[in-house]
């Protein structure tokens, strides 16, 4: 089991309540999930279920990101990786990083990335949307040449669309990193470890 936000002692928090102890809106806001293209409450979703509104609306907006966005599949997995990275949880880098392979990023830019490393060799697009989100991340905002180069290659839709799926990420990352919510990857798969002090 794949610890997440790096704090012992560890134990899940937040687990997925029994059927039977759920309400009305919580096994209605689960079916939604389930009937989606997720097809199962799991991840941040599980911790979200306390709160089903919220998970609801927060669904929503994860959907549009991952499924309906413009912005192509390889650079969303990638940031979606590096948001992972720097936020230190299993869950979602496990997940997204096997993502961004399958995608097309280079398995060892995605290896760089998780031992805290320049991520290369990369695609011109990946590289700009990656110097955006760590920007972004780490100074909670965008210098004037690095969002031109966004704009310019990417257009204002997706520059829109790439901030939020920063911000997305980050904060179902915090929930997971809060509720422990555990992490599963594939055999062999190399797990984040916390970055020194």
């Amino acid at each position: 089991m794949y610890e997440q936000g790096h704090t012992r002692p560890w134990a899940e928090r937040l687990p997925m309540p029994a059927a039977d102890t759920m309400s009305e809106a919580q096994r209605k806001a689960a079916q939604t999930l389930i009937d989606g293209p997720r097809k199962g409450v799991f991840g941040p979703f599980i911790s979200l279920l306390q709160s089903p509104v919220l998970m609801e609306r927060i669904g929503s907006l994860g959907e549009y990101l991952r499924f309906d966005s413009g912005l192509d599949a390889r650079v969303r997995e990638l940031v979606t990786s590096a948001v992972a990275r720097e936020v230190g949880n299993q869950f979602e880098w496990l997940l997204h990083s096997q993502a961004a392979v399958k995608a097309g990023v280079s398995a060892e830019a995605i290896e760089a990335l998780r031992l805290g490393r320049r991520a290369a060799p990369l695609a011109d697009d990946e590289q700009l949307a990656l110097d955006f989100a760590l920007e972004l991340l780490r100074h909670h905002g965008v210098s004037e040449p690095t969002y031109a180069a966004a704009e310019a290659r990417f257009g204002k839709q997706i520059v829109v669309e790439l901030s939020t799926l920063v911000g997305y990420f980050v904060m179902v990352c915090w929930v997971m990193n809060v509720a422990h919510t555990p992490g599963k990857g594939a055999e062999g798969q190399a797990e984040l470890e916390a970055f020194p002090l």
